[in-house]
């Protein structure tokens, strides 16, 4: 039995494992459990192991990579239009296989350890700065019922908890606990992202790479290692609007008959990544609109006849083609002059 491509449709504890031969063929079909799959695959001759890009996908492929099998990760969406008939473990593992053998077929790239546990940081902190969000929002639902009404703001909210400790007239002593309660809560999560932002400031700083990215401007030190963790060298995409498009960041198509038409953007890929380059180009876009640079005078033109919503996410898919370049090249980003225009 020669087997070219392993497909391996991975699960919680049982996987589904599909083997095709040169010719296409079906040779093999199993069904074990996920940490024999490791333990099998060390036994073949070294082959095309393709899987989707889901949880567990990388550390499984990391294990097989280290057996001399070339590994395959796929995104499932991808994977989708190959499954045949009825949809079952089988029948994905088959169509794992087989898209992994198409000459078109986009993949992606094994990530480290570090920059798994890049990325975990970074759940982990969303995941606090979200809950911080509702916390606030209940508190000042809470006070609004009883007529106390707090501008926005996390300072503004702080600072009306504090006062409302030294007033304990204005709503009733249960009242008290509570928000005493809650804003304990509040402090202790600002306290923990506070923690995890400085981890990540010295985390990008630790990295060459994500220090060459926090030379642009709008992207910092959270945006870089997020950047980093989530494309590394960026070898997976051949120019920079690739990584663009990846991030969701182009406008969608509606072309018939020859007449293109640009809708909206895609929002694709990671809805982090896109939140985080949007920003940094929100708060960097009144320096660099006022920049004697190339940037500055193309932000310029757009924001002249652009909506400046539409000009901020422009300005973050430009962003992210310059990220591409730098990771790609490995250089750092310097400002050009903007031509002297007579």
């Amino acid at each position: 039995m020669s087997i070219a491509v392993l497909g391996i449709d991975l699960g919680k504890t049982s996987c589904s494992v599909m083997g095709l031969d040169e010719a296409g063929r079906v040779v093999l079909r199993r069904r074990m459990r996920r940490e024999t799959v490791s333990s099998y695959a060390a036994k073949l001759p070294a082959c095309i192991v393709a899987m989707e890009a889901c949880c567990g996908a990388h550390h499984m492929g990391r294990a097989l990579a280290a057996w001399g099998h070339e590994v395959r990760l796929m995104s499932p969406e991808y994977v989708r239009p190959y499954v045949k008939a009825q949809k079952n473990d089988d029948r994905d593992a088959e169509a794992i296989a087989e898209a992994a053998t198409r000459p078109t077929m986009r993949f992606v790239a094994l990530k480290s350890e570090e920059q798994l546990d890049m990325q975990t940081l970074h759940r982990v902190r969303d995941r606090l700065v979200a809950e911080r969000t509702l916390l606030m929002n209940q508190i000042r639902s809470l006070l609004l019922e009883r007529g106390i009404t707090i501008p926005q703001g996390r300072a503004k909210l702080n600072q009306q908890l504090s006062e409302l400790r030294q007033a304990p007239d204005q709503v009733s002593p249960r009242m008290q606990l509570l928000l005493r309660d809650l804003h304990e809560r509040l402090l202790e999560i600002t306290a923990r992202i506070r923690t995890y932002d400085a981890e990540l400031t010295a985390q990008a700083q630790a990295d060459e790479r994500a220090r060459r990215l926090m030379t642009i401007p709008g992207i910092g030190a959270l945006n870089a290692t997020a950047l980093v963790a989530a494309v590394g060298e960026a070898r997976t995409f051949r120019r920079g609007r690739d990584l663009a498009a990846w991030l969701g960041l182009v406008p969608r198509q509606a072309t018939t008959g020859g007449r293109p038409k640009l809708l909206g953007i895609t929002k694709r890929g990671s809805k982090y990544l896109r939140k985080m380059l949007i920003q940094g180009a929100r708060a960097s876009m009144p320096t660099l609109r006022q920049s004697d640079t190339r940037l500055g005078a193309w932000l310029r033109s757009l924001l002249a006849r652009s909506h400046p919503n539409t000009a901020v996410v422009a300005l973050a898919a430009k962003m992210a083609r310059i990220v591409w370049a730098l990771l790609h090249h490995g250089r750092s980003y310097e400002a050009m002059a903007a031509p002297v225009t007579r």
